[in-house]
């Protein structure tokens, strides 16, 4: 996918809020061996390697252009690396990801995946977003099966590989994992308009249709998709929940 660093960090204190919840369930220890899974831009791997010192810190990502932006944090302990969350490798004593992967599939095996790259001892700490059912999205996908985008699309349909907190619990018990925590969270956020709410969307949902799309019909999938918008929100500002799921668990 076609990432836009400016783009997705117009929110970007809204899309940190979660990383001061994530933080608590980090078991703070010096000198480990940490990979941050979808790493962006890098600030939040940069705030993760400063509260905890003397550990070997990587950030990883599958999009060049978020990289570009995260090397200028490199030092070190501190590297980034241009890899996809599926391709990971190695032994690691904190696993720990902030907003990435909702963008992986088959969330069944990925789990299970993971928490075996843990150390003994080690601990895979994460939150993705779960707001799938959100009106944003929903109307997105209505607005993806009409004509004339539909049939650019051809048989595409993003369908979220997000579980539910059960699921993934019941994955990480079955995988050995101990000291579980898990839970979902509203984050609130008002937004000025709709126009607001097709910006945000712009750095992070609305990607991989666009990727998909010709580029002439961009603009007027964007415009329907505002419009249809409208009519849930005619006016600003706009209350927008953003559920996520965060969950932490420790390798025995």
């Amino acid at each position: 996918m076609t990432w836009d660093p400016e783009c997705y960090c117009k929110f970007q204190k809204e899309r940190f809020e979660p990383f001061t919840d994530l933080l608590k369930l980090v078991i703070i220890k010096a000198g480990l061996d940490l990979v941050d899974l979808g790493c962006g831009t890098g600030e939040i791997t940069d705030e993760l390697a400063s509260r905890l010192p003397g550990s070997n810190v990587l950030g990883i990502d599958s999009s060049p252009e978020m990289l570009s932006r995260a090397k200028r944090f490199e030092r070190p302990g501190l590297s980034f690396k241009l890899c996809s969350i599926e391709d990971i490798s190695g032994r690691w004593d904190l696993i720990f990801s902030n907003s990435a992967l909702h963008w992986v599939e088959n969330h069944k095996e990925l789990i299970p995946k993971l928490f075996s790259q843990l150390k003994s001892g080690g601990q895979i700490v994460v939150q993705f977003p779960s707001n799938h059912h959100h009106p944003t999205q929903t109307v997105l996908k209505e607005v993806a099966g009409e004509k004339p985008f539909k049939e650019a699309f051809g048989r595409w349909v993003r369908n979220s590989p997000v579980l539910s907190i059960s699921e993934y619990a019941e994955s990480l018990y079955e995988s050995g994992g101990k000291d579980i925590a898990i839970f979902e969270k509203v984050y609130p956020h008002l937004l000025n308009d709709v126009d607001a709410i097709v910006n945000w969307m712009r750095g992070s949902v609305l990607i991989p249709y666009l990727d998909r799309l010709p580029a002439e019909l961009h603009e007027n999938f964007i415009e329907a998709y505002r419009e249809r918008l409208l009519e849930r929100w005619p006016k600003g500002p706009v209350f927008f929940s953003y559920r996520r799921i965060l969950f932490a668990a420790t390798h025995p």
